[in-house]
């Protein structure tokens, strides 16, 4: 009998990694992510299977939280292939190099900590180094294309579909034979909301006996795109109207070049009041690299763009700031500045320095366009925390803070819903991806509305398929 267990990604959010084993057959790892928030420390015990003992590894997106621990997998014995869409392979390969340094830089600054209390035996050491992507990277990786199905082993047929979410994702099927019947089993990754103005929509699953679907925000609705864009652009006017400055911490992948696109489409149309706009992350802007480069894959809004103005995302207001000195001159600005920093959660990255210089200021304004996992700097803030540490000083929290769902990458209650009524043999709908509480309620709704079993998934329980 087939088995799931899920090792991350389980009454959680982040970490996603799912082994699939089909009885006599191989073993196949559905994403290797780490975990974020509250729970990353998770990250740094060992796996809770033998990596030498997996076949394959599917790849449904790059995210950190489903790509995150891959150099730790090869590092500690897995030598099989890498299934990845080729934007995958290129927005892994950005993040993962990106994840490295920062393990780096953050672990010298506790160490350098420690050291002058004496303990340094106490510091955690970094989960894998800039060689150990590298050599992730040189691994074997396959490039499926969407909707073109290939044998993994004889009898296993998987196909990627696009999965809407970020350049290059995909939810991923199974058709496997046991026992002389055939069955379908279907990983969502995550899935998009079909709100996005940079990608095509979430493709439809019409077949599934099996499904293992992401509950991130399945408990609620979003605000609909055009409000999303409406209020965005009113905080932004009004704050610059005001000689303020605006901060958005801001996801290096999809979110950020979603909001390059807003913003250009307010230049054009000459709604911008006078003012500087700067993408401070090195790694966004190599993520919109790699989004130019496959623009072919890309809405038909933003190819039409490109038709136009020759370059999808860029226009006469935005600086890219690459190196630390130019990020450090953003401080020269005292007013009328829109920065996009990352990291997008405030646990990390150039948005730090400006939280720090600028939060306390009134005028000023923070946007959230993500999800804030729970022990995050930005959950906290957008919780209501009066006062925020950052390098070691509190930091009194006076900016106007605006959360702005309708941006999410992540389908809602409602398109979660819509998407897995299509499904036809549906027997059971497995929940992974979202806080246990969003799950009970996303639960209750799929059993109400589609009559189905719905099960949410424990950490590392064996389900048997």
């Amino acid at each position: 009998m087939a088995t799931v267990v899920s090792y991350g990604a389980a009454e959680v959010v982040t970490g996603s990694c799912h082994l699939f084993t089909i009885e006599g057959g191989p073993s196949i790892l559905i994403d290797c992510g780490m975990f974020q928030g509250r729970e990353e420390k998770r990250n740094y015990g060992p796996f809770d299977f033998n990596p030498k003992e997996v076949d394959y590894l599917l790849v449904t997106h790059a995210h950190l939280d489903h790509v995150g621990r891959i150099p730790k997998l090869v590092k500690e014995g897995y030598s099989g292939p890498v299934y990845a869409t080729s934007a995958t392979k290129d927005l892994a390969e950005v993040i993962l190099l990106d994840s490295a340094q920062i393990m780096k830089e953050d672990f010298l600054t506790q160490y350098k900590k420690a050291q002058r209390q004496g303990k340094e035996d106490d510091v955690t050491t970094v989960l894998y180094e800039e060689a150990d992507v590298i050599a992730a990277l040189e691994m074997e990786w396959r490039a499926p294309e969407y909707d073109l199905a290939f044998e993994l082993e004889e009898g296993i047929e998987v196909i990627y579909h696009n999965a809407g979410h970020i350049l290059g994702s995909a939810f991923i099927e199974i058709n496997y034979t046991e026992n002389g019947v055939r069955q379908t089993i279907v990983f969502s990754g995550d899935i998009g909301n079909n709100n996005n103005m940079v990608l095509p929509d979430l493709e439809k699953c019409t077949h599934a006996n099996y499904l293992y679907v992401e509950s991130t925000y399945g408990d609620r609705e979003h605000q609909s795109a055009e409000l999303s864009t409406t209020e965005f652009k009113r905080i932004i006017i009004e704050t610059l109207h005001n000689w303020g400055n605006v901060i958005i911490p801001s996801f290096a992948v999809e979110r950020t070049q979603e909001l390059l696109c807003i913003l250009k489409g307010m230049h054009d149309r000459k709604e911008l009041p006078e003012c500087h706009i700067f993408l401070d992350s090195p790694m966004a802007t190599r993520a919109t690299e790699v989004y130019r480069n496959y623009s072919e894959q890309l809405s038909e809004n933003c190819q039409n763009i490109k038709k136009r103005d020759g370059s999808v995302f860029d226009f006469d207001e935005l600086i890219y700031t690459l190196d630390v000195d130019g990020s450090k001159k953003i401080n020269d600005v005292k007013s009328r500045a829109i920065i996009i920093a990352g990291s997008g959660m405030c646990n990390g990255g150039r948005v730090l320095h400006h939280l720090k210089n600028r939060l306390w200021n009134k005028k000023n304004a923070v946007i959230f366009v993500g999800y804030q996992v729970v022990g995050t700097m930005g959950r906290a803030i957008i919780d209501g925390a009066s006062m925020v540490k950052i390098y070691h000083e509190e930091i009194v929290v006076k900016a106007s803070i605006h959360t702005i769902n309708g941006f999410s990458a992540h389908a809602d209650q409602s398109a979660i819903i819509k998407w897995v009524e299509q499904m036809d043999d549906l027997k059971t709908i497995y929940l992974i991806h979202g806080e246990e509480d969003k799950q009970v309620i996303l639960r209750s709704a799929m059993e109400n509305i589609l009559e189905k079993k719905v099960h949410i998934v424990e950490p590392e329980e064996v389900i048997y398929l």
